[in-house]
């Protein structure tokens, strides 16, 4: 069970609480279904008609016999429990979901069996369990009203030619309500109009229910008591006693049976056997879960399953109320150790659809009407909604939800197990995921249709309850039980001696393979043993997925507090589980989906029911759970498998089955034999065919004499005591109780729609709850999102550890997403398409259109972009526009769905920071908004709007890279401008330019700058984060020099600007003779008054060399720039240990490894300081020297020296090293690519820290006689204890796989 039971406390432990008839009401006759009416108030309300005139008069359109009448509890027995209070609406309704409904004897009247659940706010849940059956209608009063209303829908019906205009309506309600208003087409004869009713020939019948209210959901026993009770009234004899006996025996007589014991009790005609697993065994689930397997199919069930873990909206639609509950129940079930936290109604009435507007996660059922098609119903919300429709099997799911961990291993299993106990697992279609409106509706109502009669019959042949008999046999069968005639020859051919061996061999089957069982049990009993064992053995399975995926769990538990009350105190503020720690100890499949998980109510409840279990009882499934844990501990001792993906199969699964059949065979308990009352005699009388008035006297108070209801008696008293010590603790209980609740639902303060009292007043009062929620979901979302990016950011600063991988960050964000689809749905007026924010924004996107026609110029407001540096004036300011972020989404060829595009933009528009302005911007046409929105909605809440929208604009203090990331593959305008020294610099050069921009993804290819022009733009495949950029020319013409400041790149969807610093000549004979350069980029930000609104940004990546370090020694010493020794020191050892960060971060997270080489403070700025420190400067004709200069001069030496036969004598690696560096210089000089000096010396450093070769370069250039002639005495070079020191920082790189980007080593064959 996914809640736990009320079982304890002071509830006594009886079997059931309550014996419940409903019906009609005789006296007041036939009445409306007032709740109808108030759906009809609400929906007149929602539409801006006058509701007051909607709600009144008669639905003259619909036959008599298809309306809605108010049903009433006729009887109910006891009155009253104060443990269990009897809410009279809640019951009335769920028993009778649509009310009384009328049949004539030309219908079918079959009974119909189905369960129900009443969960109270506190989580607790009472079940309920209803048979209903048809009884004549014996008031004259009430079969004129129905002669009467069929009269006057009959003249109605044939003046009326003119369709109503309201059918036409759009409205999603509306559209919902028509669906469900077809009731259950009688099958009468078409020689009359079908459902008309006429009280001279006709025998009006109405249905009647019984119902058992049970703490505990003992499913098949209730449904045989039930049946056998209705079985008493429609036999020819009256029952062996009165039925008050039965009643008052099931309500007063038998217990819950023991924890881990069986009982037995006796219905009217045969007994009836439970069973309760024991306090170690998984709870008690009674809904057969075959049931619901075979209804979805074993893979549409994990689909569903899955969306439940992760708290989506599961909606259920069935004509069937009873596979709605198997469903929902089987799913929930299922969830072991975790529980369903949201709103939960498996069987929703009509009355209650408005609820389908919840903005939270919810789990309900839907009443499908016969005839009506799925894309008939309109549903307000459908970017998060798992829909599941039963009948047709086949769900629709969400879009971007991640598989459950090993999901293939698992269906493989599940099916296995249902194939042992004869049950095929490949029946539901395919599961779908969403797509636009445009794509889908051809397709969908033709799959299940066609699929719907194989699947039928393929059933037959699979269930249980026909005893697998062959198709073609079982249909013989049925074919002669449904045939009067067939079983009148039958009974003829048996009189007269002759026999019909076929058939008695069939039934002969049927009946030996139903009561084969051990000890001669019935038909009934073996399918219920056999439902038993196969309902654990199937939860077993999943619940030993989360033992195998979970078993460590405890070690990432944060006990933080101190005590219980400091504890729920301070629960908002605390972590209670190390989220990071236990990701990164997961095997790689698992983390698309446990990111999602552990954010969820479900696992934070968990999480809390553990902490708190230090200080109190653990919480039942907790118990299990952990002890499962600890025995798997016990034979596994903390498994290398702990991190392999590596599926582990169920290893109880024998034993849990043998656990049940021995419960089942060795009855530990016999419940007291119904017996006669003392009661007045000849009252009730028997009358076949009614269901009598019960004597209330006898049935509203429970024996005083037998054993056991002394020891309720005893342990009420024992109770009382317990509470008067401990009333004295009240108010720390109160407290107590308060902050459980607030703990509990954290961000969902509605827990569970209130079934009865549903006035507007209350229904207000629901949505304004909602609204509160939806405020305070975004505020700890967005405060998450803060702590969690802000927590990786200190890090990269060096603070801390990091807590947050990008698989957490992108989870965090889709959560986001779908917290604004869910706002944006709330209250919805006209549903339009499945993504309610993208429809807003397309109306906004027509009302502007329509306004920018009217008017001559824009009414948007134009926000220039000012930069920081003076020099980036030259980049024209990007126009900022939510129709503009629209369009380029819509662009996107990617994406196909309204929902994805929302999700876009929502990314969009969080990395450019402008997520809040845009969504001010979309709201403040109040006229729309007021259009779109009913007067209750969130976005018509002006003050939580406007807190909801400062709670978005706190994300601007973090910068995002959610849509470059993740839209890898899209193609995105890019605008270059080069910024040159000279006014007239680029004018003057005759040479033809080029550029290649590179970034993380990927690079632009070479691209030939047009003469005299200095900006372009050009489209590419998204490049992600910008690393460097290449600029060159080809030397042409008389003036083919250029002196470039800087080169800046525009990402023009995201505006994501860099800068890429140069300071430099590109020329032969002029500064190092470089014709082309590698720029390294620096993010520029944005400043300025108008950007004050996008907030303050954290701090910037590593900055490119700056113009002053790639100027050459000799005007370096001319500036008087010059690091101290200690400097240079710091620096090298800073720069290694930034690289070493590096890979010591997550892959994901990494940033740019050409940064780290090559930029600002990198490893190649500090060698060259290191290299420059001491040079002497004299300047040889007036021509500058570079460290280069001196790298080549070593090697000259070395050549001579090596083909003197000088370093023949040196060791053999030595001599091994002076050719690798020989051979590394003269591959970097020899290529065709035209870097300069300085350009050739960052290659060597980045090609000798990839190939790990430096260490061992820079002692043979120490010990070259070369230095002491460019070198001044004091130089670090010649200082052999720094030098050693460097090298051994240097060997530290080692460890790591550097890589270089393209751009640096290009044209270098090593």
């Amino acid at each position: 069970m996914s809640g736990s039971f009320p079982v304890s406390g002071s509830a006594p432990c009886r079997f059931a609480h309550y014996f419940v008839v409903c019906g009609i009401d005789t006296e007041t006759g036939l009445e409306p279904d007032e709740l109808a009416a108030l759906y009809q108030w609400l929906e007149a309300d929602r539409q801006g008609r006058d509701p007051d005139a909607a709600a009144t008069g008669e639905n003259f359109e619909q036959s008599p016999l298809k309306r809605t009448f108010k049903s009433k509890v006729l009887a109910r027995y006891p009155e009253n429990l104060e443990w269990n209070p009897f809410d009279q609406d809640a019951v009335n309704m769920l028993c009778m979901p649509k009310g009384l409904s009328f049949r004539t004897q030309a219908d079918q009247r079959t009974p119909q069996f189905h369960s129900f659940i009443i969960t109270r706010e506190d989580g607790s849940r009472t079940y309920g369990f209803v048979h209903t059956f048809y009884e004549e209608v014996t008031s004259p009063q009430i079969c004129s009203a129905m002669q009467t209303l069929t009269q006057m829908h009959n003249a109605e019906s044939t003046s009326a030619n003119t369709p109503s205009s309201s059918s036409s309506s759009s409205s999603s309600m509306d559209s919902l309500a028509s669906s469900l208003d077809e009731a259950d087409s009688p099958t009468s004869s078409s020689s009359r109009r079908a459902g008309s009713y006429d009280s001279s020939r006709d025998t009006l019948y109405v249905s009647k229910a019984l119902c058992l209210i049970t703490p505990m959901p003992f499913m098949h026993a209730c449904r045989r008591f039930l049946s056998q009770m209705h079985r008493a009234v429609t036999a020819a004899t009256a029952p062996p006693l009165p039925l008050e006996s039965y009643v008052h025996n099931i309500l007063y007589e038998v217990p819950l049976p023991a924890p881990g014991r069986s009982l037995k009790f006796h219905g009217v005609y045969e007994p009836i056997v439970c069973q309760r697993p024991g306090l170690g065994e998984l709870q008690l689930a009674d809904f057969p879960l075959a049931e619901a397997f075979s209804l979805l199919g074993v893979e549409n069930l994990v689909q569903v399953f899955t969306c439940t873990l992760l708290e989506m909206q599961i909606l259920l639609y069935s004509h069937d109320y009873q596979r709605l509950m198997t469903v929902a129940e089987g799913i929930t079930t299922l969830l072991f150790p975790f529980q369903w936290q949201h709103v939960y109604v498996p069987i929703l009435p009509a009355s209650l659809l408005h609820f389908l507007d919840a903005p939270v996660p919810y789990l309900m059922g839907l009443q499908s009407k016969e005839g009506t098609d799925r894309s008939t119903l309109e549903l307000p919300q459908e970017a998060n909604l798992c829909f599941v429709d039963i009948d047709n099997h086949y769900i629709e799911l969400p879009e971007d939800f991640p598989n459950f961990p090993n999901k293939t291993e698992l269906i493989q299993e599940l099916s296995e197990v249902l194939l042992s106990y004869g049950i095929s697992a490949n029946t539901g279609a395919p599961p779908r995921t969403r797509t636009s409106p445009g794509s889908a509706p051809g397709s969908t109502p033709s799959t299940p249709g066609r699929e719907r009669k194989t699947v039928a019959l393929r059933q037959l042949e699979d269930d249980g309850r026909n005893g697998n008999l062959a198709g073609e046999e079982l249909a013989v069968l049925e074919l002669l039980q449904g045939n009067a005639t067939l079983e009148r020859l039958q009974a003829l051919t048996k009189r007269t001696g002759v026999t019909v061996a076929r058939v008695d061999a069939l039934r002969a089957g049927v009946k030996a393979q139903l009561t084969e069982g051990h000890g001669g049990r019935t038909a009934a009993e073996e399918e219920e043993l056999r439902n038993a064992k196969l309902n654990v053995q199937l939860r077993e399975v999943c619940a030993s997925r989360f033992t195998t995926m979970f078993a460590d769990y405890e070690a990432f538990v944060i006990q933080s507090a101190p005590d219980l009350e400091s504890w729920l105190t301070n629960r908002e503020q605390m972590h209670n589980f190390d989220k990071a720690s236990f990701l990164s100890d997961q095997p790689e499949p698992y983390l698309p989906f446990l990111s999602h998980f552990i954010e969820t109510q479900m696992f934070a409840t968990f999480i809390d029911n553990k902490i708190m279990s230090q200080w109190e009882d653990k919480e039942p499934l907790l118990r299990v759970f952990d002890a499962r844990i600890d025995k798997a501990r016990l034979f596994n001792v903390r498994a290398p498998s702990l991190r392999s993906s590596s599926y582990q199969r169920c290893t109880i699964l024998k034993e849990s089955a043998q656990t049940i059949e021995q419960r089942l065979m060795k009855i530990d308990h016999t419940a007291i034999h119904p017996h006669l009352l003392d009661m007045k005699i000849g009252q009730g009388k028997y009358e076949q065919g009614f269901f009598p008035k019960l004597q209330a006297d006898v049935l509203n108070t429970g024996p005083t004499n037998n054993k056991w209801s002394h020891r309720t008696a005893t342990a009420q008293r024992r109770k009382e005591r317990h509470r008067h010590q401990t009333e004295h603790l009240g108010l720390e209980n109160d407290l107590k109780e308060k902050f459980m609740q607030e703990a509990r639902s954290l961000g969902k303060n509605l827990r569970q729609p209130k079934l009865s009292d549903l006035s507007p007043a209350v229904i207000a009062q629901t949505n304004w709850k909602f609204v509160e929620g939806l405020l305070k979901e975004c505020r700890m979302k967005t405060k998450r999102m803060l702590v969690e990016k802000m927590g990786r950011e200190a890090v990269e600063l060096g603070h801390g550890e990091a807590t947050i991988t990008g698989l957490e960050e992108n989870t965090l964000i889709a959560s986001l997403c779908d917290l604004l689809e869910r706002i944006w749905s709330h209250g919805l007026q006209v549903k339009q398409g499945k993504s309610a924010l993208w429809s807003h924004m397309l109306h906004y996107h027509a009302r502007e259109e329509k306004l920018e026609q009217q008017q001559a110029e824009s009414p948007v407001s134009h926000v220039p972009e000012r930069r920081k540096s003076d020099s980036s004036m030259a980049m024209p300011s990007l126009r900022v526009s939510l129709i503009q972020d629209m369009r380029h989404i819509q662009s996107m060829s990617e994406i196909k769905t309204d929902v994805g595009r929302a999700r876009a933009w929502i990314r969009l528009s969080l990395e450019k920071k402008l997520l809040s302005q845009h969504l001010k911007q979309l709201l403040c046409r109040q006229a729309l908004t007021k259009k779109l929105y009913k007067r209750y909605a969130f976005l018509r809440c002006e003050e939580e709007k406007e807190q909801f929208l400062f709670h978005l604009l706190s994300l601007n203090t973090v910068d995002y890279f959610c849509f470059t990331s993740v839209f890898t593959t899209i193609m995105i305008p890019y605008r270059v401008v080069i910024i040159p020294i000279k006014k007239l610099s680029n004018a003057m050069t005759t040479s033809n330019p080029w550029v290649c921009v590179s970034g993380q993804l990927g690079d632009s290819g070479i691209m030939q700058i047009p003469k005299n022009v200095l900006e372009m733009t050009f489209d590419c495949q998204n490049l992600g984060k910008m690393t460097t950029v290449q600029l060159g020319h080809d030397n042409a013409g008389l003036l083919a020099k250029w002196l470039v400041d800087c080169v800046m790149v525009r990402n023009e969807i995201t505006g994501h600007t860099y800068k890429f610093p140069c300071g430099r000549w590109l020329g032969k004979g002029v500064d190092d003779g470089s014709l082309e350069r590698v720029l390294i980029g620096e993010p520029v930000l944005p400043s300025g008054e108008e950007d004050s609104g996008r907030g303050c940004y954290t701090p910037p990546l590593q900055r490119s060399p700056s113009q002053i370090r790639r100027i050459s020694v000799t005007s370096l010493s001319g500036r008087g720039y010059k690091p101290t020794s200690a400097q240079i020191q710091e620096a090298i050892g800073e720069a290694v240990n930034n690289i070493i960060k590096h890979f010591h971060k997550p892959e994901k997270e990494r940033g740019s490894l050409t940064v780290l080489l090559c930029g600002e403070s990198s490893l190649v700025s500090a060698l060259e300081q290191f290299f420059r420190h001491g040079f002497k400067s004299a300047r040889l004709f007036q021509k500058t020297v570079f460290v280069w200069d001196f790298v080549e001069k070593a090697i000259a030496y070395m050549e001579s020296a090596d083909q003197m036969g000088d370093l023949q004598e040196t060791a053999e690696p030595l001599g091994r090293t002076c050719q690798s560096l020989c051979h590394y210089v003269n591959a970097i000089n020899s290529t065709r690519r035209n870097i300069g000096k300085d350009g050739k010396f960052q290659l060597l450093v980045c090609l000798g820290a990839r190939d790990r070769l430096l260490p061992q370069w820079v002692p043979l250039l120490v010990e070259c006689p070369v230095i002491q002639r460019m070198y001044e005495d004091s130089a670090l070079l010649r200082d052999r204890a720094t030098v050693s020191s460097h090298i051994d920082v240097l060997e530290t790189l080692h460890d790591f796989p550097i890589t270089l980007e393209a751009s640096i080593v290009k044209g270098i064959a090593l």
